[in-house]
């Protein structure tokens, strides 16, 4: 059997699952990227490059669909003259167009698609409209290009064989009429990375000496909190975020705010209002904050990431209507103690009073009661952080979510709806069909060339901080290569 994944980035959302496949279950996994061609834990890369894109000269409204066209363009150009080349499935993410083209390679080889998001201008509960509360006005023609970026994403949806998302919530975005084509599987987090550490680095607080955390020395006596994102902005309520810590720290001298990530705008286009400046930068201009107690740490390594998740007393998640962060599912796993904001995909995962704390996403207030009603008593919160924890482990994990992932390749594989007879030009058919008969506990290949799945999920590689592995990359909170989440 023989997956080709599709992705700008390497190794994004499918590294994990197909170094799984090539070490437990003996398949053949290639992965065609823009990063630089080579093997990793026997992954097949092969390298694209798109040879233009969107100009000035292009009309406001196409040059996202623009730039999908010419990365179409360069994955076909990279496979089409690799005559021996022949992959059984094929997984993209879409929104990047890229597995489009293939069809004219393979025409017969069933396609799966990982949708992240659709677009839905004049809707108060989408990324565009939700914060109303800035006084921010948007431009027509902002409003049309939403319309219009969901070309590619509709071509991807038709061409695909079936397509999924990582959360209800990413789902219910998509138009009613590709229900049928969808399924809901999450990503799957590393806890060989993302685990509490058994309490061992959130001692209590009278067994607290002075402690290093992230590069940061923290008293004995101080009562932490955490916050991460891809960049600081407007979707990420980071400016509700450093309000609320402004209040908490008025009213607990020994509360310290760690706070990692980049000050960049990756979303929403905050800086058409900003005046040139970050969003970071706007924010902090707007009051006065002691910078001593709020410390900005940067872009992190994963493993140090973790680590400062496991610390905290209290972990700080806001986002709009949008597609939902690693990182808040990072934190989770990590055993934190986590207050985010009343929106849905956030309710999604937490359960106010079970799993986390939820607060109004407009209320600085409301937040900062909920981090000091945390500080105050984090022994008493405790149990939130543990069974935060467990959910992960049990529902969000690799362990949890690869089964459903093979579930779906198999469905997938065997999905011919969709298909086109072979071109003249099209590389000779030689596609395997998964086996519906999964009673063998390993990877063989039948008399018939149906390929039956099997095999222990245990051990699967998933970090990306050294060369050759496969994962996700380093830098904590963010989507590498992901157009849409942080």
């Amino acid at each position: 059997m023989h997956v080709l994944y599709v992705h700008q980035n390497f190794p994004a959302q499918f590294g994990h699952i197909a170094a799984y496949l090539v070490e437990k279950m003996g398949w053949e996994c290639s992965f065609v990227s823009e990063t630089p061609a080579g093997n990793a834990a026997g992954v097949r890369k092969i390298q694209y490059k798109a040879a233009g894109g969107a100009t000035a000269n292009h009309h406001f409204c196409s040059r996202t669909f623009e730039n999908t066209i010419w990365h179409c363009d360069g994955v076909y150009h990279a496979l089409r003259d690799m005559k021996d080349f022949r992959p059984d499935l094929i997984v993209g993410h879409s929104g990047f167009g890229s597995t489009l083209f293939l069809r004219e390679l393979y025409p017969d080889v069933p396609v799966l698609n990982f949708f992240e998001y659709f677009y839905r201008p004049r809707d108060p509960q989408s990324d565009m409209d939700f914060r109303s509360d800035l006084g921010w006005t948007l431009e027509d023609q902002k409003y049309l290009r939403a319309r219009a970026r969901n070309a590619m994403i509709l071509l991807d949806l038709v061409n695909c064989q079936l397509g999924y998302c990582p959360t209800r919530f990413q789902k219910s975005r998509f138009p009613s009429e590709f229900d049928q084509k969808l399924r809901v599987v999450f990503d799957g987090i590393d806890r060989r990375v993302y685990h509490g550490h058994g309490e061992s680095l959130r001692p209590a607080l009278g067994l607290r000496g002075v402690r290093t955390i992230a590069g940061v020395e923290v008293p004995g006596d101080a009562k932490v909190v955490t916050y991460c994102a891809r960049g600081f902005e407007s979707m990420r309520g980071f400016d509700v975020f450093m309000r609320a810590a402004k209040i908490v720290c008025r009213e607990m001298p020994e509360a310290i705010f760690l706070v990692a990530g980049t000050d960049r705008i990756a979303y929403g286009g905050d800086e058409a209002h900003t005046g040139g400046k970050t969003f970071k930068q706007w924010v902090l201009d707007q009051d006065t904050y002691d910078l001593s107690r709020i410390r900005f740490l940067g872009r992190i390594d994963p493993f140090e990431l973790a680590r400062m998740l496991a610390a905290g007393d209290a972990h700080v998640y806001l986002t709009v209507p949008f597609v939902l962060s690693w990182s808040m599912m990072d934190a989770l796993s990590c055993g934190a103690v986590v207050i985010g904001s009343r929106t849905a995909p956030v309710e999604e995962m937490i359960r106010d009073g079970e799993n986390g704390l939820l607060a109004d996403f407009f209320s600085a207030e409301d937040f900062a009661e909920k981090i000091l009603r945390v500080l105050r008593d984090p022994a008493g919160h405790r149990d939130l952080g543990r069974n935060a924890e467990a959910m992960i482990e049990r529902e969000y994990s690799l362990e949890a979510v690869l089964p459903q992932m093979l579930k779906l390749y198999e469905e997938t594989a065997n999905t011919t709806s969709g298909l086109e007879p072979a071109h003249a030009s099209a590389p000779p058919a030689r596609r395997q069909v998964l086996s519906q008969n999964q009673s063998s506990g390993a990877s063989q290949v039948g008399q018939s060339g149906g390929v039956m799945m099997g095999g222990s999920i245990g051990g699967v590689k998933r970090v990306g901080t050294q060369s050759g592995s496969v994962g996700r990359p380093g830098g904590g909170p963010k989507r590498p290569g992901s157009p849409f989440a942080g």
